[in-house]
Order: C-alpha cells, then sequence, then structure tokens
C-alpha cells in the first residue's frame, strides 16, 4: 500500500534532532524522499537511519539556514536530485548569540537583552524561513499542490518573559506564513504554522535548566504531558503536507496538549 505522501519531495530544516528528525522521519514513512538540513552531518546521519529503518527515502544536506548561500544550494540540490519539491519544513532556529550558541533563549529582561542575539535569532528564524519560502516557491507552484509548513511558539503568543527575539521572531514567522497564505494560494500552495509543546532537544534543555519553570510549565497543559516528536509532531506535519488539508491555510496548529486556548 503506498504511502501518503508517495512522489513526493521534501525538505525538512533543523532536522538532525527534535521534532524536525521527528518530522523527517514520519514523512520518509509516509513515502516522501526527504532532504534532512542540519548544520551537523553526525545528527543528519542519524536521522537518515532512522529514515531508512522506517522504509523511506532520505538524503542529507548540511545548511547553517543563517547563510542564505547555504539555503539556496540546498533547495537546488533537493530539485537536482528528485526532479521537484512539493513540501517545505521550516523548523531550524537558533539561540544564543553566533559566538556563543545556546541550546535555548537566554532568558534576559528586555531592558537588557542582548542585541547579538537578536539578531541570530532572527537570521536563522524568520529571515531564514523567509528566504526558503523564497528559493522554493518556483518548485512549489509548479508541483500544483505545494506545502510549507511553519514554526511558530506559545511563548510568541502569549510574550514569555525573558525572551524578547524569540517571541517577536516566532510572531514576525507567523505574520509571514499568513503573507504567503494570502498571495500563494492561487497556486495550489498552503501555508501553515505549528506551534509545539513537543519535547524536542530545545524543551528538554529547558526542562533540565529550568526544571521549576518547566513543571510549572507542564502543570498548565491540560493532557499534562509535552507532544512526542513522531506520533504528536510528526504525524500533524504528515497531515499537513498531504491532500487531506489541501484546504487549510493561514492556520496557526496548537500542538500542545491544550496548552493554548484562544477563544
Amino acid at each position: 500500500m503506498a504511502g501518503l505522501l508517495e512522489g513526493r519531495t521534501a525538505i525538512v530544516t533543523g532536522a538532525g534532532r527534535g521534532i524536525g528528525r521527528g518530522i523527517a522521519v514520519a514523512l520518509a514513512r509516509e513515502g516522501a524522499q526527504v532532504v534532512v538540513a542540519s548544520r551537523a552531518q553526525g545528527s543528519i546521519d542519524e536521522t537518515l537511519a532512522e529514515s531508512a529503518a522506517a522504509g523511506g527515502t532520505a538524503v542529507g544536506a548540511v545548511c547553517d539556514v543563517g547563510d542564505r548561500d547555504q539555503i539556496a544550494a540546498t533547495v537546488a540540490g533537493a530539485v537536482e536530485r528528485f526532479g521537484a519539491l512539493h513540501i517545505l519544513v521550516n523548523n531550524a532556529q537558533s539561540f544564543g548569540t553566533a559566538e556563543q550558541p545556546a541550546p535555548t533563549p537566554v532568558i534576559t529582561p528586555l531592558e537588557d537583552f542582548n542585541d547579538g542575539e537578536w539578531d541570530r535569532t532572527f537570521a536563522t528564524g524568520p529571515t531564514a524561513t523567509y528566504h526558503f519560502m523564497k528559493a522554493a516557491f518556483p518548485h512549489l507552484k509548479a508541483s500544483g499542490a505545494g506545502r510549507i509548513i511553519n514554526f511558530g511558539s506559545y511563548w510568541g503568543q502569549v510574550g514569555y518573559e525573558g525572551s524578547a527575539a524569540y517571541n517577536a521572531a516566532k510572531e514576525a514567522i507567523r505574520g509571514l506564513t499568513r503573507t504567503a497564505a494570502r498571495e500563494w494560494g492561487k497556486y495550489g500552495i498552503t501555508a501553515n504554522v505549528i506551534n509545539p509543546a513537543i519535547a524536542s532537544d530545545a524543551l528538554k534543555s529547558f526542562v533540565a535548566n529550568q526544571p521549576e519553570h518547566a513543571q510549572r510549565a507542564v502543570e498548565t497543559i491540560p493532557m499534562r504531558r509535552y507532544g512526542d516528536i513522531y506520533a504528536d509532531g510528526g504525524r500533524l506535519a504528515v497531515f499537513l503536507a498531504g491532500d487531506d488539508a489541501s484546504f487549510l491555510t493561514g492556520m496557526t496548529f496548537q500542538a500542545d496538549g491544550g496548552l493554548f486556548m484562544a477563544p
């Protein structure tokens, strides 16, 4: 029996670990040809191994999403290898500064916020998403059923204290996504956002480094748990990338166990 995404090509950024890995493996399991994009070859290889074990087809692409030339090369390489591009998942996001990377946002009051962290957060978040979307557009348009899945955050929705750059960056991505949804819908392209409360590597680091904050956070989730990268993150991405979601665009999907409920 053919998978739901048989014959389609996908790029997943930040796919070497966490939610990105869960999505890459889930897409590959459903028949997509997946380009696993990440900064580190070692983590890419681990995702490729999981994808192969799931019976899928995946190749790696070393890519720093803060580098526009590497973004263009990743898109061009995907199309050269597989002949088309149908699905773009912009998941990658760096924290800290270029000189001092961090596993999660560095919690700092707005008045003392590090300008370098602001710049790096935006370069690898909304700016990278923008460049990937522009590079992918002609190929998504040619496919007649392009799918863009971007990532926002509950933190941005509520203005989480001490996380000015990350909050602003994630809300910028949501605005960019809605713009693409309006402008590119006529080409059959959908553009949606996932706001996750899923056990990514970044979230695990947050739990380890700020256990009291993390405990209070999980207690506010009605389901009383964080999501799984495969069962929750991966399967939602499969749905949004497939035919069943062809009439859904410009939406933010709260993969958060009920954490954020807006009227």
